[in-house]
């Protein structure tokens, strides 16, 4: 299409001419046109290091016989945007960057693309992006950072957010504090820990999307270079056999990730990305899949802020296909399905080998017999709510305690370090949904706030907002229908008996009837005054048990 459309014959000649104002020549012309999408910049850790992975990638596909040309995507870092107005800014950007993903494609013909996100919301985006264009792709991440290290111990940035938990609390002092600022984050690369970034990015190996390694190899390692360069290589046999990213991201592979996604231990956030991607394919997403497929799922990992190991570590134990082969074992996945490498699931982890079974447990002797991921239902969230099962203490998975409410994040972290959050409490943060905030912040400062002054054990948070793959705790999010909606969660107060049991999938609001019905009739909804991009956005979007997604099918 692209040679006929773009390139080839008289009438194209205005088209020709432009290209060859790019220094283009004939002989590039007359090869496929590869288009690298790049989400280099200087201000996020995990894509400084793109446009080294961004050369590597054009010498691939120029090695093959393509001819490479970059065009950008932007991102947010969560980390830098966590706790302040920033946030709300996150999660929409994974629409904006498949809306102008596919504009730029669309725009100018290209025969295939490789992908090169790194951090949260841009891995989503991009798939979103490629299941929507549909043209031969493959995905090439930056790659993890290391881990910091503080007092011997590894450590990543949770790590630090609760740091400062732990210095309002007078725990440690400001030496200490600053050794954590200084320390935690040593090297370029997505966050350490098995946050939402190396969880999407460890996912689109799953998919079929990324070669082996892609969510694993540290983003400072020469490994990391030769895989995107065998990316490059890689487009030009899927453009050669016309395989296409829906070819690949079945509904076999939905579950294959879905089912990855709870061995792994992976962001609750995956819960709003793996439906929006399905949702591009076409595919029906049901979020009540995920509880039976956890029910029967072991849980093999537990990487921070899970437990001790980071991504370094599942690396060298033998990353994502290591953890698939274990899973297979049990008969869990459909390994028939086909991959960006042209061959099946399981051609390619037939060879895979579990290295270190204290980072990658058997499937004899696992961290649980459950998924690392559960869904919550109840009166409280008649459509859904979500908990990373795995970083829940054992003595929090059952809880039962008075709500201290509050209508935004802000609220919240002004009483915790109040002192106004007691042992027992169930935190609620409302207000803060895909619509209500809108953005649907993450809540990485309160529930960092809270593991570091020492109540994660003891104090329960749930909100109609989200949070981040740092997050540890029984921190219960997406909470659907949300406030802003006339959600039950609206009309909760100060006092008002909450019961959780993540073991039975259940969230109870301890309220009668009649008392409900009073408060709807009293209740007035809360709608923020917003502009731009975020009127847009909130008047669009879906709810959270959706996926958060702007264009349904």
């Amino acid at each position: 299409m692209i040679k006929e459309q773009l390139i080839d014959g008289f009438q194209n000649a205005p088209h020709r001419s432009l290209y060859h104002a790019l220094g283009l020549t004939d002989e590039e012309l007359a090869r496929p046109l590869i288009g690298i999408v790049s989400s280099y910049n200087e201000i996020v850790p995990g894509h400084t290091n793109l446009d080294k992975i961004c050369d590597a990638v054009k010498l691939g596909v120029a090695m093959a016989g393509g001819t490479p040309i970059m065009f950008p995507a932007i991102t947010v870092c969560d980390g830098i945007a966590m706790g302040h107005k920033g946030m709300k800014y996150s999660l929409v950007t994974r629409d904006l960057i498949a809306d102008s993903t596919e504009a730029m494609v669309l725009a100018h013909g290209f025969d295939g693309l490789v992908m090169l996100p790194n951090c949260d919301k841009n891995v989503p985006g991009l798939l979103m992006a490629a299941a929507r264009l549909n043209i031969p792709t493959v995905f090439v991440s930056g790659g993890p950072m290391l881990a910091g290290r503080v007092g011997g111990k590894k450590r990543s940035l949770s790590s630090m957010f609760e740091a400062v938990g732990a210095y309002n609390a007078g725990k440690i002092d400001d030496e200490k504090l600053s050794e954590f600022e200084k320390k935690v984050c040593p090297t370029c690369g997505s966050c350490s820990g098995m946050y939402t970034a190396n969880s999407m990015n460890c996912l689109t190996e799953v998919l079929g999307m990324g070669l082996r390694g892609n969510g694993t190899i540290p983003a400072v390692y020469s490994a990391r270079i030769e895989l995107a360069k065998h990316a490059g290589m890689q487009v030009m046999e899927l453009v050669r056999k016309n395989i296409r990213p829906r070819d690949i991201m079945t509904a076999s592979a939905f579950k294959n990730a879905i089912t990855a996604d709870m061995a792994l231990g992976c962001s609750t956030n995956s819960m709003l990305h793996l439906p929006a991607i399905a949702n591009e394919c076409g595919l029906p997403f049901n979020l009540d899949e995920v509880n039976e497929i956890s029910e029967k799922t072991p849980n093999l990992c537990h990487l921070a802020p899970a437990g001790p190991t980071y991504m370094e570590d599942l690396n060298e134990a033998g990353g994502v296909y290591a953890v698939l082969k274990e899973l297979d074992t049990l008969g869990l996945l459909d390994t028939s399905v086909l991959t960006c490498t042209g061959k099946t699931l399981k051609e390619n982890i037939s060879t895979a080998q579990n290295l270190d079974t204290s980072v990658i447990r058997s499937v004899d002797n696992p961290f649980g017999k459950t998924g690392g991921i559960a869904v919550l239902k109840g009166n409280l969230a008649p459509n859904g709510c979500v908990v990373k099962r795995s970083a829940v203490a054992e003595e929090m998975l059952v809880h039962e305690g008075p709500a201290k409410v509050f209508d935004s994040e802000e609220e919240c972290i002004s009483a915790i370090y109040g002192g106004k959050i007691q042992k027992g409490d169930v935190v609620v943060i409302r207000y803060e949904g895909p619509a209500g905030g809108p953005g649907m912040r993450e809540m990485l400062s309160p529930t960092s706030a809270i593991a570091g002054m020492g109540l994660d054990k003891d104090v329960a948070l749930i909100t109609d907002g989200r949070f981040s793959g740092a997050t540890r705790g029984a921190s219960i999010g997406h909470v659907s229908p949300e406030a802003v909606s006339g959600g039950p969660i609206a009309y909760v107060q100060d006092g008002d008996i909450i019961a959780i049991d993540i073991p039975n999938y259940k969230i109870e609001w301890k309220i009668s009837c009649e008392e409900f019905e009073k408060r709807k009739e009293k209740t007035v909804l809360k709608k923020k005054e917003v502009t731009g991009y975020l009127r847009r956005y909130r008047e669009q979007v879906s709810s959270a048990d959706k996926g958060a997604i702007i264009n349904r099918f």
